[in-house]
């Protein structure tokens, strides 16, 4: 008899579920499925940072991937020998629930209110609600903000519930708590309706929530009440208690067990944040930095608890004990846009194929699509190898990677992305270079976030889409960091790591350390730098630095830089 396991990992778009032999880490089977109802925009304005997402679409592709996962594997056979489940997930993603643990957006009265669906990451509606946390906080002899990096962000638990509670008087009448989906999906799956035995994750409260041991948990109810009346009475409704995803959240219900044609004996883990076991499946090790590249970045560095004593890093999206393994500090920050930013040019520059295309009196319209979706496949691939051939020579073009705010160092939402140095030679290639130069800055000023506050970074560990898909990419972010990039083999590689995390809580490994041993795939290649362009970058980056301070410094509406 075999053991196996099942890592489920919720992304931006679709979710992926792994069928993982727990002996040896290998790939049994896999499935993606793509949200319906994201891909249709539904519940979503980007004009007003609005992003929200339908639990019909994780509930829906939760049953589809897993179920496509055994039976391409087998059916019954196998099914009768996975051990446990565990889950990724973006985040800060949550959402309003009631008393029983269900959204409200599945109960009556809600089914198309965006503000009972959940807040997705990258939801920045709530920008006002964390400028206010970061003003309140400066009250308070306790600093709430300490183990968050000393800012809180609008893409975070606080201020999106708080934007929530002013914003939708029904909501806030009818919500009972406030979830993220790493910990509803575990809850779910468990058959629980109490939503006061929901075991919330100690990544998500940690990184998102300011839940700390040295509180006591949240923040007390005097910052909160203060902060706003809304607030009042909230902590007690939500939780004191937090647990590590080596622990079992419950077992499968019978619900789910005959929908999945799984056992009621599979263990299934508390949940966690997709980088956070994300980094677990790339075989972390301390002081090297993950990098899960995807719609956005998060970067997660592990270190012994005792290095970080009294070592608070400023700047970063906070430092947690057993975020990422337990007991030992898990450090996170990210750029809140990187595939988000490629993407953006790609749409830009498609606006005749997807405008114009389809009104053509030249080309019927079935082979209009056809070739719309074919130039749209090749764009990213080409305009990299175009990149890449324009050589190694000097040039003007400097882009800022803010499209989507700033998360680290130091978040602000508000920030707004540039291009500069613009002639009329710069073509589609050139600006695509600067933006991915833009994007390769960001992560180097993450890692120049954590140098200087005396945490080393010996090396980088390259996951996701972006790293597996891009040499073109990852060849000049070696060259800019001036250091060696891993990309591990693994190709869900957050999905691994969630059954990782699966075998521990079932008892496969007795830690997950162990389980990192045994189920690890290793790497597959590594990006060394070229020196040969050291001089230029480092040039380039000062030039970021400077253009991004100065934008920073005129970002607000009513100051005119050109009156200065």
């Amino acid at each position: 008899m075999k053991n196996y396991v099942i890592g489920v990992d919720y992304g931006t778009d679709s979710v992926r579920s792994v069928l993982v032999d727990a002996s040896n880490g290998s790939e049994i089977s896999s499935a993606v499925f793509l949200y319906p109802r994201w891909q249709k925009g539904l519940y979503c304005n980007p004009t007003l940072n609005q992003f929200r997402q339908h639990p019909l679409d994780y509930i829906e592709g939760l049953t589809h991937t897993i179920k496509e996962c055994i039976a391409k594997a087998g059916g019954d056979q196998i099914a009768a020998q996975v051990k446990g489940i565990a889950v990724d997930t973006t985040g800060s993603t949550p959402i309003a629930v009631n008393e029983q643990g269900i959204p409200l957006c599945l109960t009556s009265g809600f089914e198309e209110n965006p503000n009972a669906m959940f807040v997705l990451w990258k939801d920045h509606t709530a920008i006002k609600e964390a400028n206010e946390i970061n003003e309140h906080a400066q009250k308070f002899a306790v600093n709430y903000l300490k183990y968050a990096g000393g800012i809180y962000s609008s893409e975070w638990f606080w201020s999106k519930l708080l934007h929530i509670l002013r914003a939708d008087k029904k909501v806030r009448s009818q919500m009972v708590s406030w979830v993220e989906h790493c910990d509803w999906i575990p809850f779910l799956l468990c058959g629980e309706t109490d939503i006061k035995k929901m075991k919330r994750s100690r990544c998500a409260a940690g990184h998102k929530a300011l839940w700390a041991e040295e509180f006591g948990g949240l923040p007390s109810e005097d910052f909160l009440a203060s902060l706003d009346p809304l607030l009042k009475g909230f902590r007690d409704r939500l939780f004191t208690d937090t647990y590590t995803s080596d622990v079992p959240a419950g077992k499968l219900s019978t619900a789910w067990a005959d929908k999945l044609g799984l056992s009621t004996d599979v263990i299934v883990g508390v949940g966690a944040f997709d980088a956070h076991m994300g980094a677990v499946g790339g075989q972390i090790e301390p002081y090297f930095l993950s990098k899960v590249m995807g719609t956005s970045t998060c970067d997660i560095l592990v270190a012994p608890n005792q290095d970080m004593d009294g070592n608070l890093i400023k700047g970063i999206c906070g430092q947690v004990n057993g975020s990422v393994i337990p007991n030992m500090a898990g450090l996170e920050a990210g750029q809140s846009a990187f595939g988000d930013v490629y993407a953006w040019f790609k749409n830009l520059i498609s606006w005749p194929l997807n405008s114009l295309l389809a009104e053509s009196t030249v080309i019927e319209p079935a082979t209009a699509e056809a070739l719309r979706i074919e130039l749209e496949g090749k764009m990213i691939a080409t305009l990299s190898a175009q990149a890449e051939a324009l050589g190694d020579d000097d040039y003007e073009e400097l882009a800022i990677d803010w499209l989507n705010g700033r998360r680290t160092p130091n978040a602000n939402q508000e920030l707004k992305g540039a291009i500069t140095g613009l002639s009329l030679g710069t073509d589609a290639p050139r600006v695509f270079r600067s933006l991915a130069e833009a994007t390769c800055f960001g992560a180097k000023s993450i890692v120049e976030c954590f140098k200087d506050q005396q945490v080393p970074v010996k090396g980088i560990i390259g996951i996701g889409g972006v790293a597996k898909k891009s040499p073109y990419i990852m060849q000049m972010m070696a060259d800019i960091l001036e250091m060696p990039i891993r990309i591990h083999r693994f190709e869900h590689t957050c999905a691994l790591g969630a059954a990782m995390f699966a075998a521990t809580a079932a008892g496969i490994y007795p830690t997950v350390e162990a389980a990192m041993d045994a189920m690890g795939t290793g790497f597959e290649k590594e990006y060394k730098p070229n020196k040969r362009k050291q001089k230029m970058y480092r040039e380039h980056y000062q030039r970021y630095q400077t253009l991004g301070r100065y934008l920073e410094k005129y970002h607000k509406k009513d100051i005119k830089p050109y009156l200065s």
